[in-house]
């Protein structure tokens, strides 16, 4: 081989290895690998990535009920930050946070991340969630955290339907099913008598005269 075709095939290696290397590092917060949409709100501050933002509302347009904020926070930084609040400016609703196992601050840990939404995942629920916003409509959305402070961005309003549906606000309880009316029951109608079980009169005889024949 040539040197100039060996220099050429280095160089061809040289970059397809440095490609793959780009690729493998960027592997662990790019869109595919965590599910992010590009559509949705994102954005940075210092060390604190926000990603994949929205406030999702109940599935039927016309219900009440509670909404949730779902995102990502990123934290590349050496020290754990804590969620502390998320606001929606402009209205005077309350977003109560819970960390995934219950109890406990919501942190975004050292070189990890904190989802909230879906199952086994922190929430961040609006209890007015009609009031929150509309659908389609954008929201603004501040995350407050421990160390790098106040994080705001425009979030969009979505229904929980496609690929929201699992990371939306839990459905409502279904409207409980009318009882059955008892049946009535009273006494027999005037004219008639109750004859007891098993002591049904001969043909023939009145109720006296089969009873009087039974006794002594």
């Amino acid at each position: 081989m040539s040197r100039s075709l060996r220099h050429g095939a280095l160089a061809a290696t040289a970059i397809a290895f440095s490609i793959a290397s780009l690729s493998a590092c960027s592997a662990g917060n790019n869109a595919e690998t965590l599910k992010v949409r590009p559509d949705n709100a994102a954005t940075s501050v210092g060390t604190v990535k926000v990603q994949n933002v929205n406030v999702i509302t109940q599935a039927d347009a016309e219900a009440e009920g509670p909404a949730v904020v779902a995102a990502t926070l990123f934290n590349d930084g050496t020290e754990n930050e804590v969620l502390e609040s998320i606001t929606l400016p402009g209205t005077d609703v309350q977003v109560k946070l819970q960390a995934a196992q219950g109890s406990g601050p919501v942190e975004v840990p050292a070189g990890g991340r904190l989802v909230l939404g879906g199952e086994g995942n922190a929430s961040a629920v609006i209890a007015e969630g009609r009031e929150a916003a509309q659908d389609g409509n954008v929201q603004q959305v501040v995350f407050k955290l421990s160390r790098t402070g106040d994080v705001g961005l425009g979030a969009t309003v979505v229904p929980a339907e496609g690929y929201y549906k699992d990371f939306g606000p839990s459905a409502l309880p279904a409207s409980p099913a009318p009882s059955a009316t008892p049946e009535a029951t009273g006494s027999p109608a005037p004219g008639t008598s109750e004859t007891p079980a098993g002591e049904t009169p001969a043909t023939g005889e009145s109720p006296e005269t089969a009873t009087a024949g039974t006794t002594g």
